[in-house]
Order: C-alpha cells, then sequence, then structure tokens
C-alpha cells in the first residue's frame, strides 16, 4: 500500500466569508498541490473541505498521514464522530451536528484509506503547514477579489 502524506488548511476571510482550502499530498518524490474556495463560508467549513477533498484526491487505497493545524477537524475525527453517527447526528446536547454533510463526506472519504490523523500548532515552523495556509489564504483572497 502506498504512503502519503497529507496536510490541510482552510481559512476564513470572516466567520463566516469568503474562504479557502488547501492541501499538500506527498508520495515518494512527488508532491501536489490543491486548493478550492467558496464564496460564503466558515473557517471549519474550510477545514474539513481540504480534508476531504485531500482524500478524494487519491486514486487508489492509501495509508495516509494526514496532518492538520485544526483541533476541531482532529478531535471530530478521532473523537466525535462515533457519537455522532450513533446519536442520529445529534451532539450531547441533542443538537444537530454543525457541517453534517462534510462529516458524512470525510468519513466516507477516509474509510477508502488507512489513515493516521496527526496534528500540528499552526504558523509554529512547520514549512508544509505555512504552505498550506499560504495557499488556503490566496484561495479565500480569490475569492474577495473576484466579487468586486
Amino acid at each position: 500500500m502506498k504512503k502519503v502524506l497529507i496536510y490541510t488548511d482552510g481559512s476564513c476571510k470572516g466567520n463566516p466569508g469568503p474562504g479557502g482550502w488547501a492541501a499538500i499530498l506527498e508520495y515518494g518524490n512527488h508532491t501536489k498541490e490543491i486548493f478550492g474556495s467558496e464564496r460564503q463560508t466558515t473557517n471549519n467549513r474550510m477545514e474539513l473541505t481540504a480534508a476531504v477533498e485531500a482524500l478524494n484526491a487519491l486514486k487508489e487505497r492509501c495509508e495516509v498521514d494526514i496532518v492538520t493545524d485544526s483541533e476541531y477537524v482532529r478531535n471530530g475525527i478521532m473523537s466525535w464522530l462515533a457519537g455522532w453517527k450513533r446519536n442520529g447526528w445529534l451532539t450531547k446536547t441533542r443538537k444537530p451536528v454543525l457541517n453534517q454533510e462534510l462529516w458524512v463526506a470525510l468519513d466516507e472519504a477516509a474509510s477508502r484509506h488507512k489513515v493516521h490523523w496527526r496534528w500540528t500548532r499552526g504558523h509554529a515552523r512547520d514549512k508544509r503547514n505555512i504552505r498550506c495556509d499560504e495557499l488556503a489564504q490566496q484561495a479565500a483572497a480569490r475569492q474577495i477579489h473576484s466579487s468586486q
């Protein structure tokens, strides 16, 4: 099974506001950068979208290390998701889970691979995380410029 390293990040200019997401995929000597944006979104939605899009970009089952600076994504996928599914997509306080459609998409995408989730502190000397943040910010900025 191929081993792939993925860094993801999301950005939002205002929350909600124009947002961008990005991912860096590395396999051997190959690196691929992907990114996109939405006109009106939230930072959490962009963080989730980055992870979904990165996993969906893989063309075959892989062993994947995903590195995110989003505690929301890491805690959601590692700690909260099973309970949400068990409780019919309701939180412990019986409120609907925010961004449910993205959590479902992330769960489905992750299930096709062997995924290890890692967290890194954002903006803290991790060159891949910094690059991913730059790409997400640039994608968000395109939304601002395209709406003017």
